[in-house]
């Protein structure tokens, strides 16, 4: 079997793998490099997701790429402009024709006497194996299974007459318009489609077992319409990036210090998006603090617009039973229903499934600890992008994708071939997820773990990050570099 070898192996070609692939044409153009994408399209998320009113979650300003402006009207995009402007960056950059898809990857196994990874992938077209092997591997995967979303088992489910569908997999057939809709959650998806649906269909019930906090902001940034009209294209976007980014983390900081308070705001501007008399305390009050789990946001108030005007109404409570025509709930009370929508969440994947075995060992992913949040103890010349949680999943990946040119840039400065990142001292470890929302609960698991202090402790914080990835030493006593002939005692000591 023919084997091709590239200098870098980038693994998924969503928002990441097009950022990282980028960044290698812009830093290390000598570089040679190749995408494996287990789909038949550019977009990873945003092409998968195709539900009614499906929308970033974030600014474009900071999930849009730091070396590719974004130049569309609205600060928060649909998801059709979105994979638009990845297959365009794409494109621009000349990164799609490294693209092989098709390509689900299974393994990646490392040799350190000759300090390489070998990476065994199906083509789902041929059903052939194909095997590539590369000096460094980057997982750009995320942490979601695409196969499937979370849908637990409902009683009674098989006797409703009804269709039940999951977001992840929106049927193209689907027409709900004067129908009866219940929407199953509670998180930025159910409250991106419901007001959606509202537009056409004849009622429409967001059934949530408990609240989530939400947040109105403006679709447009005026800082950004004002700049765009006085300097050049590149620096409005700097500048408002920046804004975004500060106000983003401040937002945090201030939910973290004074929960209280940010509690408080969030129910005050809840409250005045509604109709007095309202019951916000029931439908809009979580039990947990802000940024326990990520703050949704409905742009232009849409979600409350359509609650508004009786479009759409919000029950509180937990499902008991299907019926034929809907939902029996624990309170007694019947939910008709002609389509049922279960955006009950995720189910989280390590490494799109990929495995990992470094000098004949197989990795335990579980028992490994992340370094600066993106390399993996005992595992050389690898790294993985895992976006924040608090803020966009782009500027964790242009900071990953930025540090792993300046190492691979280092090895070549250096004369050394292998970065192999070393475990931490003894001490107590974490989730790698900080999050308590039902889809990190249930499988945190899966995951690599954090140390308790840098730099293997992941700080939700891009500011921090950014003078640390960007800036930062490469060399310090969580990281060592070898030659090629010392790699396998190096991963081993590791």
């Amino acid at each position: 079997m023919a084997t091709d070898h590239v200098d870098v192996l980038i693994v998924g070609a969503g928002l990441s793998g097009i950022g990282a692939a980028c960044h290698l044409r812009r830093n290390c153009p000598d570089k040679t490099y190749a995408v494996l994408e287990a789909r038949d399209a550019v977009g990873g998320t945003w092409d998968l997701f195709r539900y009614p009113g499906i929308r970033s979650d974030s600014d474009m300003f900071t999930l849009g790429y730091s070396f590719a402006p974004w130049t569309g009207t609205t600060a928060i995009a649909a998801g059709g402009t979105i994979r638009d402007y990845l297959r365009r960056t794409a494109d621009q950059h000349d990164v799609t024709r490294h693209i092989r898809f098709r390509h689900r990857v299974a393994r990646a196994e490392w040799d350190g006497r000759l300090a390489r990874w070998t990476v065994h992938a199906r083509r789902d077209d041929t059903a052939e194996t194909v095997v590539l092997t590369c000096a460094f591997l980057v997982a750009c995967t995320g942490y979601y299974r695409y196969e499937a979303g979370h849908t637990p088992h409902f009683a009674g489910q098989e006797r409703f007459a009804g269709r039940i569908v999951h977001p992840q997999h929106w049927p193209a057939d689907l027409d709900h318009t004067g129908r009866r809709v219940v929407v199953i959650g509670s998180g930025a998806t159910a409250v991106t489609l419901v007001p959606a649906l509202a537009e056409r269909a004849a009622q429409v019930t967001m059934l949530q077992r408990s609240p989530t906090y939400v947040l109105a902001l403006s679709s447009r940034d005026a800082l950004a319409d004002t700049l765009r009209r006085r300097l050049p294209p590149r620096l409005a976007y700097a500048a408002v990036r920046g804004k975004n980014v500060l106000l983003a983390t401040a937002t945090y900081q201030l939910s973290r210090r004074a929960p209280g308070l940010v509690r408080r705001l969030l129910r005050r501007a809840v409250a005045r998006r509604l109709p007095a008399g309202y019951d916000v305390d029931r439908h809009f009050a979580p039990r947990y603090d802000p940024w326990d789990q990520r703050l949704c946001i409905v742009p232009d108030g849409d979600l409350f617009a359509a609650l508004a005007d009786g479009r759409a109404h919000v029950v509180t409570d937990t499902v008991e039973a299907f019926t034929e025509h809907g939902l029996r709930l624990t309170s007694g009370e019947e939910l008709p229903a002609e389509v049922i929508v279960t955006a009950t969440g995720l189910d989280l994947l390590a490494l799109g499934g990929m495995t990992l075995r470094v000098d004949g060992v197989d990795v335990d992913l579980p028992q490994t600890v992340a370094y600066k949040g993106m390399m993996l103890s005992g595992v050389p010349n690898f790294a993985m992008t895992l976006g924040y949680t608090n803020a966009s999943w782009t500027l964790k990946a242009d900071l990953v994708a930025g540090y792993v040119c300046r190492l691979l840039r280092h090895l070549d400065r250096t004369g050394t071939q292998v970065v192999t990142p070393l475990a931490p001292p003894d001490g107590p470890r974490a989730p790698l997820i900080g999050l308590t929302a039902g889809y990190v609960r249930r499988s945190i698991g899966q995951l690599p773990r954090q140390g308790h202090r840098g730099p293997w402790r992941v700080h939700q914080n891009y500011v921090r990050d950014l003078l640390l990835m960007r800036y930062g030493r490469l060399t310090d006593p969580g990281v060592r570099f070898t030659r090629a002939h010392e790699a396998a005692r190096s991963s081993l000591d590791a």
